[in-house]
């Protein structure tokens, strides 16, 4: 069984039988995209191996020629995380190369799909039947709710400050009917942030660290010098 490499990973044969085995598909995977990424940047292999050492972590050289050739059995995950701050890239772009590789074997056993589906998977945009990260799941939508949290108290905020500079009255009110919109948006967001924050907790988590607009999200903490009420 012969095989040619390209770029990106191997091409197979007219054989039907030249297809390689998953680690070695995602291992060409890799080191085919880490070669194309040096290139782009017209670095040399030395190059790299200096700016991996800069980061603390040194990759020589002949390791990183070993693996763009093919000849390395392994790649590390905390190589893939060095050589992708080297690189100026995020580690997921070495291991789903989007726009560049159209299709790569997720798991053994399964046939192709498409990168962009592949990397979904991968950082749990879109979970398999059988997932059961919760904990991910509230996070993500802890993200969407921030950001939607935040617009709103920042579009709160400018039509309060129109309100207030208004030159006449058909102004004032247009402006107190968008700060009306604004503030019921972000109390059903602050809301929403607070569900998942709660749930968070509940399941043992940290919740994400708030920016100061929302402060009021959370409740107060309690003092602890203060004496519970008797009852």
């Amino acid at each position: 069984m012969t095989q040619r490499r390209s770029d990106h990973g191997y091409e197979k044969d007219d054989e039907d039988d030249d297809v390689l085995e998953w680690e070695d598909h995602v291992m060409a995977t890799v080191a085919g995209e880490v070669r194309r990424r040096r290139k782009e940047l017209r670095w040399s292999a030395q190059d790299l191996a200096d700016k991996c050492e800069e980061i603390g972590y040194p990759i020589p050289r002949n390791v990183i020629a070993n693996m763009e050739s093919g000849r390395r059995a392994v790649l590390p995950l905390v190589e893939i995380m060095v050589l992708a701050k080297a690189l100026r890239i995020s580690p997921i772009s070495l291991i789903y190369p989007v726009g560049y590789v159209a299709e790569v074997r997720q798991l053994p056993y399964e046939h192709p799909r498409s990168t962009w589906d592949a990397l979904q998977w991968f950082v749990g945009n879109s979970t398999a039947e059988d997932a059961t990260d919760y904990m991910l799941d509230h996070f993500l939508a802890h993200d969407l709710e921030l950001r939607a949290a935040q617009a709103a108290v920042e579009s709160e905020d400018y039509e309060r400050w129109k309100v207030r500079t208004a030159a006449n009255r058909v102004q004032r009110e247009a402006a107190e009917r968008a700060l009306a919109r604004y503030t019921d948006q972000a109390a059903r967001a602050k809301a929403e942030l607070r569900r998942h924050r709660d749930a968070i907790r509940e399941g043992g988590g940290i919740p994400p660290f708030l920016p100061s607009p929302l402060d009021d999200v959370d409740p107060p903490e309690s003092d602890p010098d203060t004496p519970e009420e008797r009852l």
